[in-house]
C-alpha cells in the first residue's frame, strides 16, 4: 500500500509504501536496498527513509505523478506514434542505467513507469524494485532450471514463461511488448480465457512464441520489428546494445518530422479540456503549473493519511494510488 504524507521538517508531500511487520517485510527493505544501489539516476526515486513504526515497515521517497497506466487509460488507451517514442528514449535509458547497477528489474510493465511532478514533470521515473535482483544472483541461478514465474503475465518475456532465469534482455523485451501496447491500444494475448492462472500463462506463452515479431508488430513501422527480434535473440550473457536501440526509434521520430519538446498525448488532452480545442498545436507548460486563475495540472498520486484515496475521476485529477503487487496476472 503506498500513502500520501508530509514530511513535518520540510512540509513537502512524500510517498511513503508500507507493509506490515506481520507480513514479509523484508522483500520492502530489500527493495529500499535496490534503490539504495541506484540513488541519483535520472528518473530513478529519491528514497528519505526507511523503518519501523508501531505494526509497519514504511519505505519514504519522493512523491511522484500518475503511472503511464493511468495516462494509457486517461487517452483512452492509444498514444500517439510520437508519444510512444517519447516514451521509448526514456525507457530504454532508465532501465540501461539500472542495469549499468547491476540490477535486473524482472516486472516492467506500464504501472511501473511514473511522470515527475513539478520541474521533473515531463521526466519518466522507474520505480517497484519488490521483485529486482542482482545480476551476479541471476547467473548463479541460471545453472538451475524450471524458475517460477516473475512479473506480470501481459508483458513478460518469453523466457521468463519457459521458467529460465531472466537477464538483461527479458526486461527490454517486456519494454517492447509496453511500447506495442501503447501504439496498437492492446496486444494480441490480451482477453484469452482460461480456468486457473497457469492455464492463462500457458495460453499467453503459447501465443507470444507463435507471434513472429512481423506479425505482432502488424500496421506499425519496421522499428518495431527490429527491436522485438533483437531483444528475443539476445542469450544470458549478452549485453544489449542500448544505444542501437535508442537509434532505431530516434531515427523513426526524426523521420515523421517530429519534434523533441516533451509535449505528450496527456498533455494536450488536458489542455485542451480545460481551454478548448486549439486549431494549431498549443503552447502548454512543460514543466511548471500555469499561473494564476488556472487550474494546475494534477500530479499527486497516492492515499491521504491513513485512509484509502478513492479511484479518481479523469480528468480532473490523473491521480491513482499505485498498488504494487508483483505477482499481477494481467492477460
Amino acid at each position: 500500500m503506498v500513502y500520501l504524507g508530509t514530511d513535518l521538517q520540510s512540509s513537502n508531500q512524500v510517498a511513503m509504501k508500507l507493509t506490515h511487520s506481520k507480513e514479509d517485510y523484508q522483500a520492502l527493505e530489500d527493495e529500499k536496498d535496490k534503490y539504495n544501489a541506484l540513488s541519483g539516476g535520472v528518473g530513478i526515486p529519491h528514497v528519505m527513509w526507511f523503518g519501523q513504526e508501531c505494526e509497519y515497515f514504511v519505505l519514504v521517497h519522493e512523491l511522484l505523478g500518475p503511472s503511464l497506466e493511468d495516462l494509457f487509460n486517461y487517452c483512452d488507451r492509444k498514444f500517439s506514434l510520437k508519444t510512444v517514442l517519447l516514451i521509448a528514449d526514456q525507457a530504454i535509458s532508465r532501465i540501461q542505467y539500472i542495469h549499468s547497477k547491476g540490477v535486473l528489474h524482472r516486472d516492467i510493465k506500464p504501472d511501473n513507469f511514473l511522470m515527475g511532478v513539478g520541474k521533473k514533470g515531463n521526466i519518466i521515473y522507474t520505480i517497484d524494485f519488490g521483485i529486482a535482483k542482482e545480476h551476479w544472483l541471476a547467473k548463479q541461478d541460471s545453472r538451475y532450471e524450471k524458475h517460477p514465474f516473475c512479473g506480470t503475465t501481459r508483458y513478460a518475456s518469453i523466457n521468463n514463461h519457459n521458467g529460465r532465469e531472466q537477464s538483461w534482455m527479458d526486461d527490454l523485451e517486456s519494454l517492447g511488448y509496453v511500447l506495442i501496447e501503447f501504439a496498437r491500444g492492446s496486444l494480441p494475448w490480451q482477453g484469452l480465457k482460461a480456468a486457473t492462472v497457469e492455464e492463462k500463462q500457458e495460453l499467453v506463452k503459447n501465443m507470444k512464441i507463435s507471434l513472429p515479431a512481423e506479425k505482432l508488430c502488424d500496421g506499425l513501422p519496421d522499428a518495431f520489428v527490429k527491436y522485438i527480434n533483437y531483444t528475443r535473440s539476445l542469450g544470458f550473457e549478452d549485453k544489449p546494445d542500448y544505444a542501437y536501440l535508442r537509434r532505431l526509434f530516434r531515427r523513426l521520430f526524426s523521420s515523421e518530422g517530429f519534434k523533441y519538446d516533451n509535449i505528450f498525448d496527456w498533455t494536450v488532452k488536458l489542455f485542451n479540456e480545460i481551454h478548448g480545442p486549439q486549431k494549431t498545436e498549443p503552447v502548454v507548460p512543460q514543466t511548471r503549473g500555469p499561473k494564476r486563475g488556472r487550474r494546475k495540472t494534477p500530479s499527486v498520486r497516492g492515499i491521504h493519511k491513513q485512509r484509502r484515496q478513492p479511484k479518481p475521476k479523469l480528468p480532473r485529477s490523473l491521480n491513482e494510488t499505485h498498488n504494487p503487487g508483483s505477482s499481477d496476472t494481467a492477460g
